[in-house]
């Protein structure tokens, strides 16, 4: 399960911006905290500070002491097990993990094709679909998005006109 992806490098000194994934960050991210990554060869890495700066969260890494190696890290996912994750017990909520990798279908049925995302965009979760070799983005709301199976593997969206025509 993805609880953060990394940014881009802040300061000259090897941390980084850290968009997570996590109602918990600061427990998350604690220092000491050991979290595998997405791809698996840059990580495991070992928080060696937590530090917010504003409403970003910037991280220090072992072993990453230079602007370079920040860099180089630049959109790597952090991951935890799904075994570690808490369990969520609003039926309307779910992991994103969870969510990429389902197969998005119309309300007739039809495939339309699989979740490859989740994005946040000013404050609203769009899932990100891949239709026909194009990337397109559908508002995670209750009126276009009607099921989430998720055992079954499977999200029924029923898109308003042209949203796919853009």
């Amino acid at each position: 399960m993805t609880v953060g992806r990394i940014g881009p490098a802040r300061g000259v000194r090897g941390d980084v911006f850290v968009q997570p994934f996590t109602d918990e960050p600061d427990e998350r991210f604690a220092v000491g905290s050991v979290l595998d990554t997405e791809p698996a060869e840059r990580g495991p890495l070992t928080v060696e500070a937590l530090n917010l700066s504003g409403p970003k969260m910037v991280l220090h890494f072992a072993g990453v002491d230079d602007r370079a190696a920040a860099e180089a890290l630049r959109g790597v996912r952090l991951v935890i097990a799904a075994s570690e994750r808490p369990e969520i017990d609003d039926p309307d909520e779910f992991y994103i993990s969870d969510l990429v990798g389902l197969t998005a279908r119309g309300v007739d049925g039809a495939t339309l094709g699989p979740v490859r995302d989740v994005i946040d965009i000013a404050g609203a979760d769009y899932l990100v679909l891949d239709i026909d070799g194009a990337e397109r983005l559908v508002p995670f709301v209750e009126a276009i998005v009607l099921t989430v199976d998720v055992p079954g593997g499977v999200v029924v969206i029923d898109p308003p006109e042209g949203l796919f025509e853009i």
